[in-house]
């Protein structure tokens, strides 16, 4: 049964091994048009002028097989953590290491993107929006504290998706939240990304080792492939010998836009093809540039295969490892505290 509140739909979408529902929820806008699955908090599609912008799949069997975070909200702790160990307040913390052993990646064995959410219409908004939230028991995956999020979305006005998280946890703990949408602005089945013209707001990299953990140190993106200050098209330096790009086999490295928590304009991507402009803001310190370069899986939207830069993610975070590392920003979340943070895409032609 379809339902409809302030431009908003909602709809079945299948059902999980427990015979748990997963409801699709549309937010339709003027020109933007988004849907999100209660199973993971995941962004579904993306469609703006009528092109769907980002990969994924058609079914929910595909978000349960996959192997890529299509879309996926990500937590406790997006991107990696060497070894799966950190120290907070004097004591280890062991982690769940699922990426072959080497380390922690994207909340572990069972991340938040493996979770059904509860979805709430926000009906006091003016503007179609939802929330999203659920809890981490204390001690899932090794982390400390009971650990409550949120995720609203919004389509505002002017185009724009908009992406607010809201935490709290009982007990001092770490924290990244991301979503792992993969945006292709020429349409999810409109060839690959290397074309896209891409603009980042960041002078430095965290360079990274051969298990793409960061080593601590910051890089200059002066004379580098990594230099997207000026736009130009992702392809144009991919294939160049620099060793952070080798070890990356592509783009796959956390950009930093900055130290602080500032609300700041942290990319532009735009496609000659369609003529289709996003700009990404968030009060975030850095943004993970990957460029799909290890993408590879069966059953894609209209069960196509998924390929090698068919898209690119832009996901705004705390830097990768930082509980390991004193001089990047913060990721404790202390007891009782409530994190928030907010990142926008803005869709225009």
């Amino acid at each position: 049964m379809e339902k409809r509140i302030v431009n908003i739909t909602s709809e079945n979408f299948g059902k999980l091994q427990d015979s748990s529902q997963v409801e699709r929820y549309w937010l339709n806008g003027d020109k933007l048009h988004v849907a999100i699955l209660s199973y993971g908090a995941t962004l579904q599609k993306i469609e703006f002028e009528g092109k769907d912008l980002i990969l994924g799949y058609d079914t929910i069997n595909g978000y349960l097989n996959g192997r890529s975070y299509q879309g996926a909200s990500i937590g406790r702790y997006a991107n990696r953590i060497a070894a799966g160990k950190f120290n907070l307040n004097g004591k280890e913390y062991d982690l769940g290491c699922n990426e072959n052993g080497a380390g922690h990646l994207h909340g572990g064995f069972v991340g938040f993107d493996k979770k059904l959410w509860k979805g709430e219409i926000v009906t006091e908004s003016e503007e179609p929006t939802i929330r999203f939230s659920q809890v981490s028991a204390d001690g899932e995956e090794g982390y400390p504290g009971t650990f409550q999020e949120s995720v609203t979305y919004t389509v505002t006005k002017d185009d724009t998706l908009r992406m607010a998280y809201e935490a709290v946890s009982d007990k001092d703990t770490v924290i990244n939240l991301t979503n792992h949408a993969y945006f292709n602005l020429n349409g999810w089945d409109g060839g690959d990304v290397l074309d896209v013209e891409l603009q980042v707001f960041a002078d430095e990299i965290t360079q990274i080792n051969e298990k793409f953990i960061p080593t601590g140190k910051l890089l200059s993106v002066d004379n580098t492939p990594f230099d997207f200050r000026k736009p130009k098209a992702i392809g144009r330096d991919i294939e160049n010998e620099d060793v952070q790009l080798k070890l990356g086999l592509g783009y796959d490295h956390n950009f930093v836009l900055g130290m602080s928590r500032a609300w700041r304009h942290a990319v532009s991507a735009y496609s000659p093809k369609s003529g289709i402009r996003m700009d990404c803001h968030t009060d975030l310190p850095g943004v993970q540039v990957y460029t799909s370069n290890m993408l590879g899986e069966k059953g894609g939207k209209g069960n196509k295969a998924l390929y090698k830069h068919q898209g690119f993610c832009l996901e705004t975070q705390l830097f990768p490892d930082t509980p390991n590392h004193s001089n990047f920003p913060s990721a404790i979340l202390k007891a009782g505290k409530r994190w928030k943070s907010v990142t926008e895409y803005h869709f225009s032609k």
